[in-house]
């Protein structure tokens, strides 16, 4: 009898070490094999379209855009997809997010004895795994999505990280103007009225990587 394909995987972490750790780890065990790595958000939302790994193993603390902004992304295109986030944020806050997003497991990143095998092999059987360090509420597992649009998010981000809306624009080849709106509809959204309320807000709500 043939042996069935091995699981296919797709690290995404900004630090080489940590990817080349990952995949050792998981390319020990014969079931699995690590077909692409990728550094940033956006490298790994265009690297997910053309390897269409069965599972992405993903840092929430991404360069630019956050893993769950790059979660959204990816299932918009790639909805069967299992994304797994590895996190160093145990927050409720940062786990509903990316959840909500539509990661089917959440791991600390910190954790001494991640059992990252173990969690890849579940999500590939269609399988969910929580890290037990978590203490979510069963409430807060099923709280509605985030009310920010997957461009929103990005938008968010770069405010976050300092950008002013011509750099943005040129980030995310839109127009000024466009760029501008975007601000404002977010503001609106969340009822805040200046760029420092709504940093503070993005930051304490786990809407934007802050590594």
């Amino acid at each position: 009898m043939s042996q069935p394909d091995p699981i296919s995987v797709m690290l995404v972490d900004d630090h080489l070490l940590v990817r080349r750790g990952f995949r050792r780890m998981l390319e020990d065990d014969p079931q699995i094999r690590v077909v692409a790595e990728a550094g940033d958000g956006q490298e790994a939302v265009d690297l997910a379209q053309r390897e269409r790994p069965d599972v992405i193993v993903m840092d929430f603390a991404l360069p630019s855009m956050n893993g769950a902004t790059a979660v959204r992304k990816i299932l918009a295109a790639q909805p069967h997809t299992a994304i797994l986030m590895l996190s160093m944020h145990p927050e409720p806050h940062y786990v509903r997010n990316c959840l909500d997003a539509g990661a089917r497991g959440y791991l600390l990143k910190n954790a001494m004895d991640l059992e990252l095998v173990e969690a890849v092999k579940t999500l590939a059987a269609g399988g969910t795994v929580l890290d037990p360090r978590l203490a979510l509420a069963p409430s807060e597992q099923t709280a509605p999505p985030p009310e920010l649009s997957a461009r929103e998010l990005e938008v968010l981000q770069l405010i976050v990280n300092g950008k002013s809306n011509k750099d943005i624009a040129a980030i995310l080849k839109l127009s000024a103007n466009t760029v501008a709106v975007h601000r404002a509809n977010i503001m609106e959204r969340l009822d805040i009225h200046n760029t420092a309320e709504l940093v503070v807000y993005a930051i304490r709500h786990g809407l934007v990587s802050i590594a």
